[in-house]
């Protein structure tokens, strides 16, 4: 399967779940293979709770923001911003949601599920829920592809996006890396 040269990709959670870390994790790959990338986010209330959506488009755009309908996938850091943010996935499109239990949306073919807050407290970090859902995701997306990236990025390159941003901070880096390999390695 080719990877699709623009992709829209939705993140949704609240505030201090790591949103916008896994927004800028995600342009910092794209950006390392040469892509275009471009990034908005609101956030709801300024404070830690409120919701916040970031909107990350990779290629070839001249806006910040998804239209609805339009996104290739959702991450979703929260279930019930699937509920709230699962209209802005085009009808063909992903959803890839901390759950832990089956979710259903009518905006797309195709709901993944992972108890991230159980994975991250397995590892002992429970401020990792949004490491842990990106490398879930990245890995099932490629296995619901028959081991094709469905991303424009691997595993692998967030990996080495994380250890560079971190490298200075060796306990943090390697936090983050044992939390994304945690849910590159868990099933729903």
């Amino acid at each position: 399967m080719k990877i699709p040269e623009n992709q829209q990709i939705i993140i949704s959670g609240v505030g201090g779940q790591g949103v916008l870390f896994v927004t800028r994790l995600l342009a910092e790959a794209a950006i390392a293979q040469g892509l275009s990338v471009i990034t908005s986010e609101t956030h709801g209330m300024a404070q830690r709770g409120g919701t916040v959506v970031s909107h990350l488009k990779v290629g070839d755009f001249a806006s910040p923001l998804i239209r609805p309908g339009q996104a290739d996938g959702l991450i979703a850091l929260k279930a019930e911003s699937v509920a709230v943010h699962g209209g802005y996935v085009r009808p063909a499109g992903w959803i890839v949601a901390n759950s832990g239990e089956p979710l259903n949306s009518q905006a797309t073919t195709a709901v993944m599920t992972l108890d991230a807050e159980s994975v991250a407290r397995q590892i002992n970090n429970r401020r990792a829920i949004n490491l842990v859902m990106l490398g879930y995701s990245l890995t099932r997306l490629a296995q619901a592809c028959g081991g094709a990236n469905a991303l424009f990025c691997s595993l692998a390159e967030i990996q080495a996006v994380v250890a560079k941003r971190l490298a200075d901070k060796k306990v943090l880096r390697d936090a983050a890396l044992e939390a994304l390999a945690a849910g590159a390695q868990s099933t729903p």
